[in-house]
């Protein structure tokens, strides 16, 4: 059986391809694995039973970790390196300098072959691969030998060979052949490999179809099952590069106020190492980005490579200026594209999970909220309630409530507030109404109160809720303000008759359960306030119009179906409903400001997201 904490990250697994790296309770790794879905494959190792090495393996599993790729043939590349560095345990194949699978060489002698081998040699040769699927590779070399042949004999004896009167062998078994012709061969053929073979595909497909036509069908269904090889062999990957450049790869992602950054090593044409960082951040994220570049550097001694790839969010000459000048770019497409948004994705994937994992593991979310009342200085408690208000501009003012026991949110409890304050900017007179509301009804039902009331903003909204407990209600609940920074994070947390914010560690697992009570209860408020909005906006504003009536209003809805299309149809378009052109005009004057409030709408929407 799996640990909670293994329980918890299989259920966060992703549904794609990769590789998963298998840890001890020390961190070291035991086991290196591929998979076509991650999910499938590493739950299981935990949900099934095993026996012999298997067994023995699940059994010292502590931990592990996933590098996502996107298809299942970077898995098996990124796999074969894993393993030669590593040299995991638990993996008795894929051995350094054997991958377990084959190569494609191209031999270094005055007249070369082609073939499959299964070990890299520093020989001179070429070598292309390696390739998990074994026939795929058989198949491509048998093709390559038919329409771009070198040698197939032994050498030199006296006479044409076999495949020369196939025309699978340019001569070298009876003639000297010039080294030109073999250049020009080689060429076409690493130009295959590469993955140019649109003329091959061309040609063989004719043929398939000339067999078809003909009634020739097993003919025909080999040649279309080449051509598959073909594909699946050449197939575009990733994980290894067609250069020798060493380089280094750094994206990141953000979110909650937590910097996520994945640090790719390419090294002897492939990726050696995966480094990741988390941490919160109160600066932007570029501004940190480039520290870390610097620092990275600096820090562990790390060798500098001959380029670093970084996303267009980054100044590139300043990120060069703190590394020595080391080349730093931006590639717009092709491979290092694909790695760098690779890196990216692996780095969301990675903060994704981390907060995920917080809110399942119960232990630390209970362990959270007593880190809360512990720097208050309160006892400690199980339930928190928190408030936020929403309006635009006064229109449709609302607040909301969410509710979280042990650190935990229960919408069960969540409660909406239409407000029926007049001043929208009297954020005091707001908090005082839905306070009163919300804690005059417990009483009356003899109900649950909380432990602790947190409202998101400052000191006027504190005062505001602790004046009606005290004095209207009599009640003594412990009230907090949850302050954020110009970045609309969250920043700090304020309690007391003080304006010191309490300055937790942004490390702690409280902050983190603070970020989540404001994030929440500031998506419950605008949510609530949208869908307000939406209902009243088509009605309430036509019906304030002065002249327009239910059938007057009726007759616009149904002709435009909406406020920005009203706003905008000439007036002849109005009069065409039977409408007065005084009428008209006012209704056109009254809409005039829709565009203004449809972007503050999206002002909003944006800072939601942000």
């Amino acid at each position: 059986m799996a640990s909670e904490y293994l329980e918890h990250k299989l259920s966060l697994l992703p549904d794609l391809p990769g590789c998963y790296l298998m840890k001890d309770i020390n961190g070291k790794i035991i086991y290196v694995g591929k998979a076509k879905n991650l999910k499938n494959r590493v739950r299981s190792y935990f949900k099934s039973s095993h026996e012999g090495k298997t067994a023995r393996l699940v059994s010292e599993i502590a931990d592990f970790e996933t590098i996502i790729t996107s298809t299942d043939k970077e898995a098996f590349l990124l796999e074969i390196t894993l393993i030669q560095k590593h040299r995991p345990y638990f993996n008795i194949k894929l051995k350094q300098g054997h991958s377990g699978y084959p190569y494609i060489k191209i031999t270094n002698e005055r007249d070369p072959q082609i073939k499959i081998v299964n070990t890299l040699l520093k020989d001179g040769a070429y070598y292309f691969g390696p390739y998990p699927n074994v026939y795929a590779a058989e198949e491509t070399v048998n093709f390559l030998q038919k329409v771009y042949p070198l040698r197939r004999c032994n050498g030199f004896q006296n006479r044409p060979c076999l495949y020369y009167h196939m025309g699978q062998c340019l001569g070298a078994c009876f003639k000297v052949v010039p080294k030109e012709v073999y250049d020009r061969q080689i060429k076409r053929i690493k130009s295959f490999l590469n993955g140019n073979v649109g003329h091959a595909k061309q040609m063989l497909t004719k043929r398939m179809q000339d067999a078809s036509a003909k009634m020739e069908y097993e003919r025909a269904a080999e040649i279309r099952d080449l051509i598959k090889y073909i594909e699946i062999t050449v197939e575009k990957q990733k994980i290894i590069s067609h250069d020798n450049t060493p380089r280094d790869i750094f994206n990141y992602y953000m979110d909650k106020g937590w910097l996520s950054i994945q640090v790719f090593f390419i090294r002897q044409s492939r990726l050696m190492k995966r480094e990741k960082r988390l941490f919160p951040i109160i600066t932007d994220p570029e501004e940190e980005m480039v520290s870390f570049i610097s620092q990275f550097y600096k820090q562990k001694n790390q060798l500098l490579p001959k380029e670093i790839l970084v996303p267009n969010s980054l100044p590139t000459d300043v990120v060069s200026s703190v590394v020595e000048n080391v080349p730093v770019r931006t590639p717009q497409r092709g491979q290092k594209r694909d790695l760098l948004e690779m890196a990216g994705k692996n780095a969301q994937l990675v903060l994704e999970e981390k907060f995920r994992l917080l809110e399942l593991d119960e232990s630390k979310t209970t362990g959270a909220m007593k880190e809360l009342t512990d720097a208050m200085g309160i006892p400690e408690g199980h339930r928190v309630e928190a408030f936020d208000h929403s309006h635009i501009q006064g229109a449709d003012l609302v607040s909301a409530m969410v509710v979280f026991v042990d650190g935990q949110p229960n919408k069960n409890l969540y409660r909406k507030y239409k407000l029926r304050t007049v001043d929208h900017a009297d954020e005091a007179a707001s908090t005082r109404e839905v306070i009163r509301r919300r804690y005059t009804r417990l009483l009356k039902e003899h109900a649950e109160m909380p432990d602790l009331i947190l409202m998101d903003g400052g000191t006027i909204q504190m005062n505001a809720v602790k004046d009606v407990l005290e004095n209207e209600l009599g009640l003594d609940i412990p009230v907090g303000g949850m302050v954020k920074n110009e970045h609309h994070q969250t920043a700090d947390l304020l309690f007391g008759d003080s304006d010191t914010p309490l300055h937790l560690d942004p490390k702690s697992q409280g902050f983190y359960l603070l970020q989540r009570i404001q994030d929440e209860v500031h998506r419950f408020a605008i949510t609530y306030h949208r869908k307000v909005h939406t209902k009243n906006s088509l009605g309430s504003r036509l019906d304030s119009i002065s002249g327009v009536g239910p059938k007057t209003r009726n007759k616009l809805l149904r002709k435009f179906g909406s406020l920005k299309k009203i706003s905008e149809a000439p007036i002849a378009d109005l009069k065409g409903l039977g409408i007065s052109e005084t009428v008209a005009q006012t209704i056109k004057f009254s809409l005039s400001k829709i565009d203004e409030e449809r972007k503050v709408v999206n002002y909003q929407d944006k800072k939601i997201i942000n």
